[in-house]
């Protein structure tokens, strides 16, 4: 026997003891991986309902486009490279059927609704150069278009009042570089050490004062990473209004509180030493204190949710399901995030909601920030829908949605993951009791609602916008704004119109507002407005005459008409005032769904302002109207670039008519006056800045719907609640004790810009 062998058995043995003992470790202290469902983002070739209501797909897209090329007859320019003298494809979207065809569909068993586009195109390249907007149909394959503006807006649209594309602003940009910059060398080599790439550009909207200006401001800044909080001083006002780009001019200049004629005037004027020069600071290429790069290392995580049983939502195509809300989802590349056919309990209650417009006025006494008034949806709050990144703009296990556009290009592009849909525990119940009177007991429900949420990325600002279902049957639409403040140059009075953000940064006054659009159909489609509220009255009490008494009553009004039901932004308005149905629950009132808002907004620009009917929306904090085909939007793209003749008044909505029993439509307003300070550096937080809307059943059911929600938990004093059968919480240890299956993080925000 080989005597070194005892000693090989002694270490094989031991080596098998070690790897036993650590297997039978791991075993007891890691944690299975959760539960995972298949995806729930299902692809299929079902014709469901609510493919009524999808966007465009990409194929779509392109076959539309291609139509196009091929039935007008003149040629089309991409509008990536198009110049205004060019005709060309604007943006193409989904034209949503006709409520009566949608509903005959859903409800009636009628026909499916030809699907059908809108395009939208700019003839610059004809004798009359106009905007026209053709619904071309039937997809997949199309054979027909019509021209639907006249009947849309009462007539054609002009040329001017078309939204700028990207190859406008570009060719401004190669305007300033080229002409106008030219014409100053001295002043910007030694003022602002121009180097062809350090100077940033921010547009400013209207452009000009009349129907058929186009003439912009554009304010520089250092092109550093924030580049919105560092103006330099200088700002350019370009005529653009020539369809031939050679004859576009400067028409004046601002530099440090002064006018000049144009930039020859200025360089002029600084050779012969007779301008006030404040030179700034180079920032670095980070751009300093503008920079969101973290000031602090790593350290321990942040919370994070996950679902140890997978989701309990499905995302089917286009359509979302959650305990006993359904709804349908789309993206529309000017106003954005909408909802349809939106039901809890399988009855609808709303057809439809969806964002209309975001508005911002600010003031200055530098001429870009004192002009400034800018309708996001003009620039497309669809378009600008930016990519999400896990973990931050949503939950990291969220679930993400690619969507597509054809806006200012001939072909579709694909925005991943510029959707997210999520169950959200909001860490706190939803109702609860603690009962230590007479019974002992605990009855509870955690607040768990769905989320679904895209994030618009239009210049400075950064607009979170959430739709949220809860299980008492309320809907939430908010909106929560962060990004960048929008700055002027420091100089002479400039803190009348805001604070100091930084040596030569002034945080400009201004306001937002967002206008929403609520289709509700509370019981069926013809509903009426009513309005409860409270009053005090004085009383004798009945078992005391000699004594008085103060109690609150309850008032009720039937709002007849359109201009009862419009309140305008500071007035009061009824604390209740909800849809009625025509139909009452087991206690005999009318079923409703009370609109409750969340605002702090601003005051509203003066209605002798000679642009305020292009935003007259904003006059009420809510209106609401008969819903007509013909009344689709409370404003239109166009009026960002003729305000003083706009293409749609939403102050002509209101006229009078009888509101009971009709199809009725909610336009809410809601808003914030911001007025930057030093904690808006580096960027503004959402804490604070949101508002929006809730949508409550009120006397909707016979009690609150969420008592039948699997989350709830109660249990008394005589209970064992440490048992799973009487409490769930008990059995989280072996329910929820497991690893979630976290994706690999990716982003495509920077690809194809």
């Amino acid at each position: 026997m080989n005597p070194k062998l005892p000693y090989v058995l002694l270490v094989g043995a031991a080596v098998m003891i070690f790897i036993l003992s650590c297997m039978l470790l791991n075993r007891g202290g890691q944690s299975p991986s959760c539960e995972s469902q298949s995806s729930v983002v299902e692809e299929t070739g079902s014709m469901s309902q609510s493919l009524v209501f999808a966007d465009l797909t990409p194929e779509e897209m392109s076959q539309v486009v291609r139509y196009l090329q091929g039935h007008l007859g003149v040629p089309l320019v991409d509008a990536s490279r198009a110049k205004p003298s060019d005709n060309c494809i604007a943006s193409v979207d989904l034209q949503v059927p006709a409520k009566a065809e949608v509903l005959r569909f859903l409800d009636g068993g009628g026909a499916r609704p030809p699907r059908e586009a809108l395009a939208v195109l700019y003839f610059g390249n004809q004798p009359d150069p106009n905007i026209t907007e053709f619904v071309v149909g039937p997809l997949p394959t199309p054979a027909y278009h019509r021209d639907v503006t006249v009947q849309k807006y009462g007539g054609k649209v002009p040329y001017h009042r078309r939204p700028t594309l990207g190859s406008e602003y570009e060719q401004l940009g190669v305007f300033l570089e080229t002409k106008a910059f030219a014409a100053a060398p001295t002043f910007l080599r030694e003022v602002l050490e121009y180097d062809r790439t350090n100077v940033a550009f921010q547009t400013t909207v209207p452009h000009g004062f009349q129907s058929g200006d186009r003439v912009t401001w554009f304010v520089l800044f250092q092109n550093v990473s924030g580049f919105f909080v560092h103006p330099v001083g200088l700002e350019v006002l370009v005529d653009h209004s020539s369809l031939d780009i050679s004859q576009w001019a400067v028409s004046r200049v601002f530099y440090n509180g002064q006018y000049y004629r144009d930039m020859v005037q200025l360089e002029s004027a600084y050779v012969q030493g007779r301008i006030s020069v404040e030179k700034v600071r180079k920032a670095p290429w980070d751009g300093d204190f503008s920079s969101m790069k973290p000031r602090a290392p790593p350290a321990a995580l942040f919370p994070m949710q996950f679902e140890p049983q997978g989701p309990r939502y499905s995302v089917r195509n286009n359509q979302v399901l959650f305990q006993a809300w359904s709804f349908a989802f789309g993206l529309s590349v000017s106003t954005g995030l909408r909802l349809f056919d939106i039901r809890h309990k399988g009855e609808r209650v709303a057809y439809e909601i969806s964002v209309q417009e975001a508005l911002s006025v600010y003031g200055s006494n530098c001429p870009g920030g004192m002009s400034t008034r800018y309708m996001d949806g003009s620039f497309g709050l669809g378009r600008y829908t930016s990519p999400l990144v896990r973990g931050v703009d949503c939950p990291y296990l969220a679930t993400y949605v690619d969507t597509h556009s054809v806006s200012d290009s001939l072909r579709p592009k694909k925005r991943k993951a510029s959707l997210c849909i999520f169950e959200q525990n909001l860490g706190s119940p939803l109702r609860r009791h603690y009962s230590n009177l007479q019974s002992l007991y605990y009855g509870g429900l955690v607040n768990s609602a769905l989320v679904i949420r895209s994030i618009a990325t239009v210049g400075n600002y950064d607009y979170v916008w959430d739709f949220i279902f809860y299980q008492n049957g309320a809907i939430e639409g908010k909106v929560q704004a962060t990004g960048y403040p929008s700055s002027s140059f420091l100089h002479g009075d400039g803190l009348r119109y805001g604070n100091r953000l930084w040596e030569h940064t002034l945080g400009t006054i201004h306001t937002h507002f967002v206008n929403y659009k609520v289709d509700l159909d509370v019981g069926g489609v013809k509903n009426s407005l009513v309005a409860h509220d409270m009053a005090f009255e004085m009383t004798r009490a009945p078992w005391s005459p000699e004594q008085q008494i103060e109690r609150p009553r309850l008032t009720k009004k039937v709002l007849d008409t359109e201009d009862q039901a419009a309140f305008r932004l500071q007035s009061k308005m009824p604390r209740y005032i909800y849809f009625a149905a025509n139909s009452k629950n087991k206690w005999g009132h009318q079923r409703g769904y009370r609109i409750q808002i969340t605002s702090f907004a601003g005051d509203h620009v003066p209605e002798a302002s000679s642009m305020e009917r292009a935003i007259s929306w904003a006059r009420y904090q809510l209106a609401v109207t008969r819903r007509k085909e013909e009344e689709p939007t409370s404003t239109s793209i166009y009026n960002q670039n003729d305000p003083w003749t706009p293409t749609v008044t939403f102050a002509d909505f209101i006229n009078n008519e009888t509101i009971t029993h009709e199809d009725l439509v909610a336009w809410i307003t809601a808003g914030f006056l911001h007025i930057p300070h030093s904690e808006d550096i580096p960027n503004t937080v959402t804490v604070g800045n949101s508002v929006g809307f809730l949508l409550r059943p009120y006397n909707y059911y016979d009690l609150d719907p969420s008592i039948y929600s699997h989350d709830g938990v109660f249990f008394t004093s005589e209970q064992d609640f440490t048992a799973c059968e009487v409490n769930p919480l008990a059995c989280l240890p072996k329910t929820a004790s497991c690893l979630p299956n976290f994706p690999p993080f990716t982003y495509d925000g920077f690809r194809n810009m």
